[in-house]
């Protein structure tokens, strides 16, 4: 993958985090990165007094630093603002983190050696993963604390995962035949100096949020066969006169889904409407769509922004301090996807409820159990559901909302955004669960509508869906390990493997 500091996708990021893909500077990058390196070299040269390069940072910015100093204040800067705690990021969030930073500084507003980026590229191309903590980071200046442990092993030091083991970061670059980089004027700060971490983290949250708008979709077509849901309210007309793009493109997608089907009635058939869970999904999941396609948007635009401080613009000879390290656009963007995604469990819970629960399920037995009493069948599999829809509303009150002044009043509001991401991150998952718990619910609902009638055929997606969940998880005849199913489901959704199935059998979904 060429990197050129302009076009990079959330898809993008997913291929080098994920799946590996190398990466290399495009020869427009280099030679911006190199005039503006320039530029930073007879600045420090004549001396000038510019923030960060021949200064001190934060409430010391009015500290002249000695041409003799320079060095050692990169170092320092870098081992002081290494004060991460709590759980390491995983890899792959690290993975990306550092191909947004290299991305960043491919700009050529950051006045940093090509040496030095291209030791950040190595180490990702080679797969030396440094060891970041996830907590730390106020979200500005941007996310120093994670950065700082990113920029430890780039100098021989922190720790890093190398072939699957943990070392010290001088051992891993070493081993991967990688020299430690020497740190000169402005390069430690431009490497810390950024929202990297906070969109690292935003990305995957929203790759994950794309791929569930899909999937719940998918759940809820599924529930609604289960539940002979009144296919009118899915009507195009209906979705016409609101005409929210989601709104739209859900409905659509529900058509395609259930096209065929024998399960689903018609107004009056069976009943005039059905409740809210089921009546409303296209207005419900269909917000929730509008919302991820903006987030997308926001990310897209920071994860090709250069958004460390000072800026070199070296064409006009000017060195601008300002504020692009500030993270208030994926704050209050990931802000929204949490309440998003949680938006898309809530919903979900409420139509295994309906599934497990004999006054509501259209006839079914209750908790999805031909034995009950003796069995329990799906009754705790909603309490689960339950549960992390309300620990979704909890990690849903917005972090950007919230700021501490920092540095001796200095950096006196901050975004909070990498908080916010971490949040967004963790109600995917969450979120993930819960449409797995409604795949289990529906198909073993639909075993029993199936066994009354086996003349009645599913619908055209819906078929593929259902011979997907039983393909890995089998009918619950007697009560079981329930978690062992679910993390079954749970991994078709992540991977992509149930739409991609859906998908190759009746088109693109919205």
């Amino acid at each position: 993958m060429v990197i050129n500091g302009e076009n990079l996708t959330i898809e993008d990021v997913l291929k080098v985090a994920v799946e590996g893909e190398k990466v290399e500077l495009s020869a427009e990058a280099i030679e911006k990165i190199e005039r503006s390196r320039e530029y930073v070299e007879n600045v420090v040269e004549k001396g000038e007094v510019i923030y960060g390069v021949t200064t001190g940072f934060g409430k010391f910015c009015n500290v002249v630093i000695s041409p003799e100093d320079t060095r050692k204040l990169q170092i320092n800067l870098i081992r002081s603002h290494a004060v991460g705690v709590g759980d390491y990021l995983p890899e792959e969030v690290v993975r990306a983190m550092m191909l947004l930073r290299v991305n960043a500084l491919a700009k050529g507003y950051s006045g940093v050696r090509l040496s030095t980026i291209m030791t950040l590229i190595e180490m990702l191309n080679k797969g030396v993963t440094p060891l970041v903590p996830c907590q730390g980071s106020l979200g500005a200046s941007g996310d120093l604390v994670p950065l700082a442990h990113m920029v430890l092993v780039m100098i021989g030091e922190g720790e890093a995962v190398y072939e699957g083991k943990v070392m010290t970061g001088g051992e891993a670059l070493a081993r991967a035949g990688i020299r430690p980089v020497i740190l000169e004027a402005k390069e430690g700060l431009a490497l810390i100096n950024g929202t990297q971490a906070m969109s690292a983290i935003g990305s995957l949250a929203i790759a994950g949020a794309v791929n569930l708008s899909k999937v719940a979709d998918i759940c809820g077509a599924l529930s609604f066969e289960a539940l002979n849901g009144v296919i009118d309210a899915l009507d195009e007309r209906v979705q016409l006169v609101r005409p929210h793009p989601g709104q739209v493109s859900c409905a659509r997608n529900m058509r395609k889904l259930l096209e065929g089907s024998e399960f689903v009635t018609r107004q009056g058939q069976l009943k005039v409407q059905d409740a809210y869970a089921l009546r409303c999904i296209p207005q419900v999941h269909g917000a929730i769509k509008d919302a991820i396609r903006h987030v997308k948007r926001v990310l897209e635009i920071e994860i090709n922004s250069a958004t460390d401080n000072p800026l070199i613009f070296s064409e006009e000879e000017r060195v601008i301090s300002g504020g692009n390290f500030h993270g208030e656009p994926v704050a209050i963007s990931m802000d929204y996807l949490s309440i998003a995604v949680s938006e898309l469990a809530n919903i979900s819970e409420r139509r295994v409820e309906r599934l497990v629960n004999p006054h509501l399920n259209e006839g079914l037995p209750a908790f999805l159990t031909e034995k009950g009493g003796l069995n329990s069948g799906l009754m705790i599999s909603q309490y689960t559901a339950a549960a992390l829809v309300s620990e979704n509303k909890t990690l849903s009150f917005p972090a950007s909302v919230d700021s501490i002044p920092s540095s001796a009043n200095q950096e006196d509001h901050v975004s909070m955004g990498t908080i916010a991401a971490r949040k967004a991150l963790k109600i995917v998952e969450n979120t993930t669960n819960v449409l797995a718990i409604e795949l289990l619910c529906a198909a073993q609902a639909l075993d029993f509508r199936m066994e009354k009638n086996r003349s009645l055929k599913l619908g055209k997606g819906t078929d593929v869906v259902y011979k997907a969940v039983r393909d890995i998880v089998p009918k619950i005849v007697e009560d079981r390990v329930l978690s062992i199913d679910v993390k079954k489901l749970t991994n078709i959704i992540k991977n992509g493997e149930l739409v991609r199935k859906i998908e190759e059998a009746i088109g693109d979904l919205e």
